[in-house]
């Protein structure tokens, strides 16, 4: 299930938290009846909530978001927060079972229309674990040039390699002053491809574009 939630303001917002949404004519919403399943209920079982936010950066921001989260009885996962610019923007993977959720993105939805807060919502599975490819880390460092990002992700698409986290940040060299530019991901590398060409490959790519790289399996 996915929603897109903007920023609204709204004269109807409750401050009831997590209770469950209401339907026409002010009548509360019973949750559908769900299937049985044997040893426990799909109710029961634990499920999960793709969250993506961003704002305005304030004080308080992660306070209001998480605390809706633990009020209503999600668990946090996983999360990435990082200010962008002037913006705060807010990534997490929340556990839970479907009442939870289901609070969860009701109560959500209504900080979202009494805040600039825009918010996304997504159900989603756990990633497999798959035994056909084994992680890897690149680092990389160079001079601040145009298409850096575009050129390692083109590199690593052309030959099957999935990216599963990427963060860069552009700082000035310490002593120069010169503008850098810095390139951290996590990779998964089918295991049919020759580890030894493959790092040739790369080096050869990076010098091409004068980056100093480095890649080198993830330690467990």
């Amino acid at each position: 299930m996915s929603r897109d939630v903007t920023g609204r303001t709204s004269s109807h917002a409750s401050t009831e938290r997590c209770r469950p949404a209401a339907a026409a004519g002010g009548k509360v919403r019973n949750p559908p009846a769900l299937p049985y399943t044997a040893g426990a209920t799909s109710v029961n079982m634990k499920q999960h909530l793709a969250i993506s936010a961003i704002g305005a950066d304030r004080t308080g921001m992660v306070h209001e978001l998480t605390r809706i989260i633990s009020d209503c009885g999600g668990n946090i996962a996983e999360s990435r927060m990082v200010a962008l610019g002037s913006e705060f923007a807010m990534l997490l993977l929340v556990n839970g079972n479907w009442h939870a959720l289901a609070r969860i993105e009701s109560e959500l939805a209504r900080l979202a229309e009494t805040s600039s807060l825009s918010v996304h919502l997504k159900r989603t599975e756990p990633k497999a674990t798959r035994s056909d490819m084994l992680p890897y880390s690149v680092d990389i460092v160079s001079l601040d040039q145009t298409g850096i990002v575009a050129g390692l992700s083109g590199f690593l698409a052309s030959r099957g390699i999935d990216v599963g986290e990427v963060s860069t940040r552009a700082y000035a060299a310490a002593h120069t002053g010169a503008p850098m530019f810095a390139v951290q991901m996590v990779i998964q590398v089918p295991t049919k491809l020759p580890i030894a060409q493959l790092r040739e490959e790369f080096m050869e790519f990076c010098d091409s574009l004068n980056l100093d790289a480095i890649l080198e399996p993830v330690k467990s």
